[in-house]
Formats: C-alpha cells, structure tokens, sequence
C-alpha cells in the first residue's frame, strides 16, 4: 500500500514537472516599453509584439529550455533579423542580437 503511494507521488510530480511552463513565456516590456508576449509555438518560443506601432508583428523565434534560449530576434523598425538570444534571471530576460556573433546589441525586457 505504502509502496503504490510512493509511486504515484512520483508520477505526479514527474507530470507536473513536465508539463511546468518554460521561464521565458509571458507577457514583457520592452526596453523600448511596448509589451511583448512570448508563447510555445511549433516546438520553440514566438516573440509577439503586443503594443506599440508594431503590435501583431512576430519579432522572434527562440528555443531552448531551462532559462536559456537562442534564435533569431527582428528589429521592426529596421526589418532586419539576426541571430539572438534570451536569457531569463528571475523577472528579467536579457536579449541579444548579433551581427556575425561579433557586432552584438543587448537590452533587458521585464515580466508584466
């Protein structure tokens, strides 16, 4: 009895953990104060604009787990991409975009 209580707490926590949401999804301001959302989409992470001129415009592809992610990131108002990044340390997440992997330029969103 005690053995098959045992087995199913495991279960539960093991599906609870592999169900739990990546740290990067949710709602973000911008540095440049629009919102942005960041969602699952087809095995990775999409980068929605949600506010501002661009509102509706996919800004982002990223993938990764466990606070850590890279991809590509588009600057709107430039329309042009280039391969990102996204790290999420608490309520902050650090992207980075780079020309090259030299030239690189970095801002920090924050969780709404």
């Amino acid at each position: 009895m005690i053995r098959s209580f045992i087995f199913a707490s495991a279960i539960a926590v093991i599906a609870g953990t592999a169900h739990a949401e990546e740290p990067i999804v949710g709602n973000w301001k911008t540095a440049s104060g629009e919102t942005a959302v960041i969602a699952a989409c087809g095995g990775s992470y999409c980068v929605t604009l949600k506010t501002g001129k661009y509102s509706g415009r996919k800004i982002g592809t990223l993938a990764g787990t466990g606070g850590s992610y890279a991809g590509e990131i588009t600057d709107p108002a430039a329309d042009k991409t280039y391969s990102g990044s996204g790290k999420v340390s608490g309520n902050s997440l650090r992207m980075q975009g780079c020309v090259l992997k030299i030239l690189c330029k970095s801002q920090t969103w924050t969780r709404l």
